[in-house]
């Protein structure tokens, strides 16, 4: 009796040994992703540090506005994920949301950390194209693809087609026929969930351009199609029910229809899904409402529940992909503004005018995004005044931050936005012919250009005057 007693302590003391380990090596791991994410950020000497680079010098030798990337703050994303997902499940995937930032140079840091590419238009697959990103790691999401953009694709032998509308398979089977090959597609659903974000960045629910309504009479006639066609392989379904999000209930929501999609087809088919692609929308912070959660918040629930479905159904897990984008490179950029007029109207609200605005940020203007954002030049002073950050478009919604706390500032200081890596640069426009600004890369407290800052001769180089008008 004693003896079994001892035994059953000893199991017990193990097992809570082992358990304190695994909770201590996730918190050191966190503390380190965070404190990293701190030490991006510094000030030193009055002056805003950007991985190591002295973010006035930077404004100096590159002209503003200036995209600013920290490479660090990249890799240690891409390293959360792997350790947190693709290292701790086996059958996964990434694929960075190449929407959110593509560049030559962003290829080549996906690639080299080992994640796949997503892509939503011909001009995201030829960029992928020109690096040479290996075409097997390449998807091609998007509500409309045309016949150009699906050839090219086919073409180069990507390795996933999603298809997001029922008349999409048949120029895809069109296509391959046309040239003897066979393309591997996911169906893409809209799950009816309603996520907790701007309208403008949901995309689950039933209301919307994207994905294949789960109607009985849609939905299963498209996967038997599929199933049955002699050129594409179908593999599975995708899902992506928002952007910006801070919560998973939206995704456990989504998940949980999507298991009962895959019973389904089972049941109706006996196909088993080899394939599900749960999406991406992590949140990240912009200001300190921001409530950020490490990817194992989403993930670890969603992948306990289809362990469990897999296991009851007694079938082979899918392989289960994510599309992260925003939360790889968001808070990893910055943008550099020159202070220029300054107008204080008393009692009212006091404007500082920038050199760029919502040509370079258009998302305050269009889902009243929100940003932080800091005196380069005087990052260490108190911020004693309250103002309102303003673009240089005709356009009175051409507001960067409102109800900005800053430092005194004065024209010809440097200003910085914080968080701008996402979708700033994918969304810059010619609108009041601005130049479209330069994109620098830096890492421990270097800079490399990996975008020209485009010049008034490029930007009407491919306007034509007629010879009527001459």
């Amino acid at each position: 009796m004693i003896q079994t007693n001892i035994i059953y302590m000893y199991r017990w003391f193990s097992a809570l040994f082992l358990a304190f380990i695994s909770i201590l090596t996730y918190n050191v791991k966190k503390i380190k992703y965070n404190k990293d994410m701190l030490m991006i950020k510094e000030i030193k000497n009055n002056t805003l540090y950007f991985d190591g680079c002295n973010t006035v010098e930077l404004a100096k030798q590159y002209g503003t506005p200036l995209y600013v990337l920290s490479e660090t703050s990249i890799v240690e994303k891409c390293t959360e994920i792997r350790d947190t997902f693709l290292n701790r499940y086996e059958r996964t995937r990434a694929a960075y949301a190449s929407k959110a930032f593509l560049t030559l140079s962003m290829c080549k840091i996906i690639e080299r950390e080992g994640l796949c590419l997503d892509v939503v238009s011909g001009g995201e697959l030829f960029t992928a194209i020109k690096a040479n990103f290996p075409s097997e790691k390449i998807e091609f999401n998007g509500n409309n693809k045309s016949v150009e953009e699906l050839e090219l694709a086919v073409d180069y032998n990507i390795g996933r087609i999603i298809v997001d509308g029922l008349d999409e398979l048949s120029l895809i089977e069109e296509i391959c026929r046309e040239k003897n090959k066979k393309a591997n597609i996911l169906y893409r659903i809209t799950p009816g969930v309603k996520s907790d974000s701007h309208d403008y960045i949901v995309t689950g629910k039933k209301d919307s351009k994207f994905g294949i309504p789960l109607d009985d009479d849609v939905i299963f006639p498209a996967v038997e199609k599929a199933i049955n066609s002699p050129y594409v392989n179908f593999m599975g379904f995708h899902f992506h029910v928002g952007s910006q999000l801070h919560n998973n209930e939206s995704h456990i929501k989504a998940l949980e229809i999507a298991l009962k999609l895959i019973k389904d087809t089972f049941d109706k088919f006996g196909f088993i899904i080899p394939e599900l692609n749960v999406g991406g929308g992590f949140g990240i912070r912009y200001t300190e409402e921001d409530d950020k959660k490490p990817y194992a918040y989403f993930l670890d629930p969603m992948m306990e529940k289809i362990e469990k479905f897999s296991n009851k159904l007694n079938i082979k897990r899918p392989e289960i992909v994510i599309e992260p984008g925003r939360s790889i490179v968001g808070e990893a950029g910055i943008t550099l503004y020159t202070v220029g007029t300054i107008k204080d109207i008393k009692g009212i609200r006091k404007y500082v005018s920038v050199d760029g605005g919502m040509t370079d940020n258009i998302r305050p203007a269009l889902y009243q995004a929100k940003y932080e954002g800091i005196a380069a030049n005087k990052a260490g002073e108190p911020k004693t005044d309250v103002v309102t950050i303003s673009g240089k478009c005709c356009e009175s919604g051409d507001i960067l931050i409102k109800d900005a706390h800053v430092a005194d500032l004065r024209r010809g200081d440097i200003f910085a936005i914080l968080s701008t890596g996402a979708y700033n640069f994918s969304m810059a426009s010619n609108y009041n012919k601005n130049p479209i600004p330069a994109v620098v890369l830096v890492k421990d407290g270097k800079s490399r250009l990996i975008v020209k800052r485009q010049s008034y001769e490029q930007m009407i180089e491919n306007e034509i005057i007629p010879e009527s008008l001459i």
